[in-house]
């Protein structure tokens, strides 16, 4: 391990895998967020891209507004004649 950087808050060091560590004052390694803000302060490694979030398709809200557009007709066989009341008097 080769050290890169050392100040009186933190110490960074190079891995033999090319990677870069941080460590604190108290020895400790220091990790996620907090890593990734100091070593992009070194500028020792870019900042990623962030991840475009794809836009919903425009096929599937064609297809959505066509099928609400269409109305769906019913015959007359396929509904119930009978009322709610009639059922109740035939029991």
């Amino acid at each position: 391990m080769e050290t890169i950087k050392k100040t009186a808050e933190y110490e960074i060091i190079k891995k033999r895998s090319g990677r870069y560590g941080v460590r604190d004052a108290q020895q400790k390694w220091i990790t996620g967020d907090e890593k990734v803000k100091i070593l992009l302060a070194e500028k020792l490694i870019k900042a990623p891209a962030p991840k475009e979030e794809p836009e919903p398709e425009a096929a599937e809200t064609s297809a959505d507004a066509a099928a609400e557009e269409v109305p769906e007709e019913t015959s007359a066989e396929e509904v119930p004649a009978e009322p709610a009341a009639e059922k109740e008097a035939s029991e």
